[in-house]
Protein backbone atom coordinates (compact mmCIF):
# COMPACT_ATOMS: atom_id res chain seq x y z
CA UNK A 1 0.00 0.00 0.00
CA UNK A 2 1.47 3.72 -1.13
CA UNK A 3 2.38 5.66 1.93
CA UNK A 4 1.76 9.66 1.50
CA UNK A 5 2.60 12.49 3.71
CA UNK A 6 -0.59 14.34 2.98
CA UNK A 7 -1.12 17.83 4.13
CA UNK A 8 -2.29 17.94 8.44
CA UNK A 9 -5.72 16.49 8.95
CA UNK A 10 -6.49 15.57 6.16
CA UNK A 11 -7.87 12.33 3.77
CA UNK A 12 -7.81 11.75 -0.12
CA UNK A 13 -10.99 11.92 -1.36
CA UNK A 14 -12.76 11.22 -4.82
CA UNK A 15 -12.27 14.17 -7.27
CA UNK A 16 -13.47 15.13 -10.54
CA UNK A 17 -13.64 12.78 -13.19
CA UNK A 18 -13.52 14.10 -16.79
CA UNK A 19 -15.49 13.45 -19.80
CA UNK A 20 -14.75 10.52 -22.43
CA UNK A 21 -13.47 12.30 -25.41
CA UNK A 22 -15.61 12.01 -28.27
CA UNK A 23 -15.73 9.06 -30.74
CA UNK A 24 -12.46 7.40 -28.97
CA UNK A 25 -12.81 3.78 -28.63
CA UNK A 26 -9.57 2.70 -27.53
CA UNK A 27 -9.39 4.57 -24.10
CA UNK A 28 -7.30 3.97 -20.69
CA UNK A 29 -8.04 5.59 -17.64
CA UNK A 30 -5.64 7.38 -15.45
CA UNK A 31 -6.86 8.09 -11.64
CA UNK A 32 -4.12 10.56 -10.29
CA UNK A 33 -3.09 11.90 -6.95
CA UNK A 34 -4.08 15.91 -7.19
CA UNK A 35 -3.15 18.62 -4.32
CA UNK A 36 -2.27 21.87 -4.37
CA UNK A 37 -1.33 23.86 -1.51
CA UNK A 38 -3.13 27.23 -2.38
CA UNK A 39 -6.78 25.76 -2.89
CA UNK A 40 -6.86 24.67 1.23
CA UNK A 41 -8.26 21.26 0.15
CA UNK A 42 -8.18 18.08 0.58
CA UNK A 43 -6.43 15.46 -1.72
CA UNK A 44 -8.41 14.01 -4.66
CA UNK A 45 -7.96 11.62 -7.06
CA UNK A 46 -9.20 12.92 -10.34
CA UNK A 47 -9.97 10.45 -13.17
CA UNK A 48 -9.62 10.98 -16.84
CA UNK A 49 -9.17 9.08 -19.96
CA UNK A 50 -6.83 9.17 -22.47
CA UNK A 51 -7.28 7.94 -26.39
CA UNK A 52 -4.64 5.42 -26.82
CA UNK A 53 -5.08 5.73 -30.93
CA UNK A 54 -3.96 9.46 -30.56
CA UNK A 55 -0.96 8.79 -27.47
CA UNK A 56 2.42 7.94 -27.51
CA UNK A 57 2.54 4.06 -25.69
CA UNK A 58 3.88 5.43 -21.98
CA UNK A 59 2.80 6.71 -18.92
CA UNK A 60 4.20 9.96 -19.11
CA UNK A 61 2.77 10.64 -23.08
CA UNK A 62 -0.30 9.70 -21.55
CA UNK A 63 0.34 12.60 -18.38
CA UNK A 64 1.25 15.20 -21.02
CA UNK A 65 -1.40 14.59 -23.38
CA UNK A 66 -3.36 14.83 -20.04
CA UNK A 67 -2.11 18.67 -19.36
CA UNK A 68 -1.70 19.73 -23.12
CA UNK A 69 -5.42 18.46 -23.97
CA UNK A 70 -7.43 17.86 -20.74
CA UNK A 71 -6.14 19.58 -17.95
CA UNK A 72 -3.60 22.09 -17.80
CA UNK A 73 -3.59 22.48 -14.06
CA UNK A 74 -1.63 18.88 -13.63
CA UNK A 75 1.27 19.19 -12.11
CA UNK A 76 4.19 17.07 -12.95
CA UNK A 77 7.84 16.99 -13.05
CA UNK A 78 9.53 15.31 -16.59
CA UNK A 79 12.22 16.27 -19.12
CA UNK A 80 14.41 14.07 -21.10
CA UNK A 81 12.10 11.33 -21.29
CA UNK A 82 14.82 8.40 -21.64
CA UNK A 83 14.77 7.07 -18.43
CA UNK A 84 18.45 9.54 -17.30
CA UNK A 85 17.03 12.52 -16.00
CA UNK A 86 14.90 11.00 -12.72
CA UNK A 87 12.57 13.70 -13.13
CA UNK A 88 9.29 11.94 -13.71
CA UNK A 89 9.94 9.13 -10.79
CA UNK A 90 6.23 8.26 -9.18
CA UNK A 91 4.30 5.65 -8.15
CA UNK A 92 2.71 3.70 -10.84
CA UNK A 93 0.16 1.00 -10.26
CA UNK A 94 1.52 0.17 -6.70
CA UNK A 95 5.28 0.39 -7.74
CA UNK A 96 7.52 3.70 -7.57
CA UNK A 97 9.24 3.86 -11.37
CA UNK A 98 9.87 6.40 -13.90
CA UNK A 99 7.00 7.20 -16.28
CA UNK A 100 8.98 7.52 -19.33
CA UNK A 101 9.74 4.24 -19.33
CA UNK A 102 7.06 2.30 -18.23
CA UNK A 103 4.17 1.22 -20.77
CA UNK A 104 0.59 1.64 -20.62
CA UNK A 105 0.41 -1.68 -21.47
CA UNK A 106 2.30 -2.87 -18.69
CA UNK A 107 -0.74 -2.26 -16.35
CA UNK A 108 -3.79 -4.30 -16.38
CA UNK A 109 -7.13 -2.09 -15.91
CA UNK A 110 -6.67 1.45 -14.64
CA UNK A 111 -3.89 3.39 -14.10
CA UNK A 112 -3.16 4.70 -10.79
CA UNK A 113 -0.40 7.29 -10.07
CA UNK A 114 0.19 8.98 -6.99
CA UNK A 115 3.48 11.04 -6.20
CA UNK A 116 6.84 9.60 -4.59
CA UNK A 117 5.46 7.79 -0.65
CA UNK A 118 6.18 9.90 2.13
CA UNK A 119 7.60 13.03 0.80
CA UNK A 120 6.26 16.03 1.49
CA UNK A 121 4.14 16.88 -1.60
CA UNK A 122 4.55 20.33 -3.57
CA UNK A 123 1.63 19.85 -5.54
CA UNK A 124 -0.18 16.75 -7.22
CA UNK A 125 3.23 14.76 -8.52
CA UNK A 126 5.74 16.26 -7.45
CA UNK A 127 7.52 15.69 -4.17
CA UNK A 128 9.91 17.59 -2.50
CA UNK A 129 13.11 16.12 -2.42
CA UNK A 130 15.21 18.96 -0.55
CA UNK A 131 16.05 16.59 1.96
CA UNK A 132 17.36 13.79 -0.28
CA UNK A 133 19.30 16.16 -2.21
CA UNK A 134 21.36 17.30 0.72
CA UNK A 135 22.21 14.30 1.48
CA UNK A 136 23.24 13.67 -1.40
CA UNK A 137 25.77 16.11 -0.90
CA UNK A 138 26.55 14.86 2.34
CA UNK A 139 28.29 12.26 1.64
CA UNK A 140 30.56 14.65 -1.15
CA UNK A 141 30.39 13.05 -4.56
CA UNK A 142 33.36 14.29 -6.19
CA UNK A 143 36.34 13.04 -6.52
CA UNK A 144 39.08 13.76 -3.91
CA UNK A 145 42.73 13.38 -4.60
CA UNK A 146 45.63 15.51 -3.70
CA UNK A 147 48.48 13.37 -4.56
CA UNK A 148 49.73 15.03 -8.21
CA UNK A 149 48.67 13.07 -11.29
CA UNK A 150 51.81 12.39 -13.48
CA UNK A 151 49.53 13.36 -16.54
CA UNK A 152 46.17 15.45 -16.88
CA UNK A 153 44.29 12.51 -16.57
CA UNK A 154 43.81 9.97 -13.21
CA UNK A 155 43.89 6.88 -14.82
CA UNK A 156 43.04 3.62 -13.33
CA UNK A 157 42.67 -0.31 -14.56
CA UNK A 158 40.44 -1.74 -16.20
CA UNK A 159 39.45 -4.01 -13.26
CA UNK A 160 39.46 -1.01 -11.24
CA UNK A 161 36.99 0.68 -13.68
CA UNK A 162 34.73 -2.23 -13.75
CA UNK A 163 34.27 -1.92 -10.43
CA UNK A 164 32.09 1.33 -10.99
CA UNK A 165 29.44 -0.98 -13.11
CA UNK A 166 26.16 -0.95 -11.20
CA UNK A 167 27.22 2.21 -9.12
CA UNK A 168 27.66 5.22 -11.61
CA UNK A 169 24.04 4.50 -13.72
CA UNK A 170 22.34 5.89 -10.75
CA UNK A 171 20.29 8.76 -11.89
CA UNK A 172 19.13 9.76 -8.28
CA UNK A 173 15.64 9.23 -9.26
CA UNK A 174 14.84 8.54 -5.75
CA UNK A 175 12.26 5.09 -6.21
CA UNK A 176 14.36 3.25 -4.23
CA UNK A 177 14.91 5.71 -1.19
CA UNK A 178 10.83 6.75 -1.03
CA UNK A 179 10.28 2.65 -1.59
CA UNK A 180 12.09 2.01 1.64
CA UNK A 181 10.82 1.86 5.15
CA UNK A 182 13.76 2.26 7.04
CA UNK A 183 13.81 5.47 5.08
CA UNK A 184 10.26 6.64 5.31
CA UNK A 185 10.78 6.54 9.31
CA UNK A 186 13.97 7.72 9.63
CA UNK A 187 14.87 9.90 6.68
CA UNK A 188 15.89 12.77 9.04
CA UNK A 189 19.35 10.58 9.81
CA UNK A 190 19.11 7.47 7.68
CA UNK A 191 20.88 8.31 4.25
CA UNK A 192 18.79 5.83 2.59
CA UNK A 193 19.52 3.06 -0.50
CA UNK A 194 20.17 5.42 -3.26
CA UNK A 195 22.28 7.76 -1.46
CA UNK A 196 24.45 4.84 0.20
CA UNK A 197 24.81 3.12 -3.30
CA UNK A 198 26.02 6.72 -4.13
CA UNK A 199 28.53 7.08 -1.35
CA UNK A 200 30.04 3.54 -2.49
CA UNK A 201 30.51 4.73 -5.50
CA UNK A 202 33.22 7.09 -4.60
CA UNK A 203 34.45 4.95 -1.87
CA UNK A 204 35.79 1.52 -4.08
CA UNK A 205 36.77 4.16 -6.41
CA UNK A 206 40.86 3.52 -6.93
CA UNK A 207 41.37 7.16 -7.78
CA UNK A 208 39.76 8.52 -4.85
CA UNK A 209 42.09 9.46 -1.76
CA UNK A 210 39.59 10.03 1.28
CA UNK A 211 38.17 6.48 1.52
CA UNK A 212 39.01 6.30 5.30
CA UNK A 213 37.10 9.69 5.52
CA UNK A 214 34.33 8.56 3.67
CA UNK A 215 33.67 5.16 5.72
CA UNK A 216 33.98 7.73 9.01
CA UNK A 217 31.29 9.57 7.71
CA UNK A 218 29.11 6.81 7.71
CA UNK A 219 29.81 5.25 11.09
CA UNK A 220 26.49 5.86 12.46
CA UNK A 221 23.94 3.48 13.83
CA UNK A 222 21.02 5.84 11.48
CA UNK A 223 23.44 6.89 8.64
CA UNK A 224 23.54 3.13 7.21
CA UNK A 225 22.73 1.18 9.75
CA UNK A 226 19.67 1.15 9.36
CA UNK A 227 19.16 -0.57 6.14
CA UNK A 228 17.52 -3.78 7.01
CA UNK A 229 17.60 -5.42 3.83
CA UNK A 230 14.09 -5.11 3.05
CA UNK A 231 15.61 -5.13 -0.68
CA UNK A 232 12.44 -2.81 -1.57
CA UNK A 233 15.21 -0.95 -3.19
CA UNK A 234 16.69 -3.62 -5.33
CA UNK A 235 13.15 -4.80 -6.52
CA UNK A 236 11.94 -0.89 -7.89
CA UNK A 237 14.70 0.22 -9.35
CA UNK A 238 14.26 1.46 -12.45
CA UNK A 239 17.52 1.08 -13.79
CA UNK A 240 18.04 -2.53 -12.66
CA UNK A 241 20.69 -1.67 -9.77
CA UNK A 242 21.64 -3.37 -6.37
CA UNK A 243 21.44 -0.59 -4.24
CA UNK A 244 21.24 -3.22 -1.14
CA UNK A 245 24.33 -5.02 -2.48
CA UNK A 246 26.40 -1.86 -2.37
CA UNK A 247 25.12 -1.14 1.59
CA UNK A 248 26.33 -4.65 2.18
CA UNK A 249 29.63 -4.19 0.71
CA UNK A 250 29.77 -0.44 3.07
CA UNK A 251 29.00 -2.66 6.07
CA UNK A 252 31.77 -5.55 5.13
CA UNK A 253 34.39 -2.74 4.44
CA UNK A 254 33.20 -1.31 8.04
CA UNK A 255 34.26 -4.95 9.85
CA UNK A 256 37.15 -5.36 8.02
CA UNK A 257 38.97 -1.86 8.73
CA UNK A 258 38.11 -2.95 12.63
Amino acid sequence: MVELTLPKNSKVGTGKTHPKPEGATNLKTFNVYRWSPDDNQNPTIDTYYVDLDTCGPMILDGLIKIKNEIDPTLTFRRSCREGICGSCAMNIGGTNTLACTTGMDEIDGDINIYPLPHQPVVKDLVPDLTNFYAQYASIKPWLQAETPSPSKERLQSKEDREKLDGLYECILCACCSTSCPSYWWNSDRFLGPAILLQAYRWIIDSRDEHTGERLDNLEDPFRLYRCHTIMNCTNTCPKGLNPAKAIAEIKKMMVERR
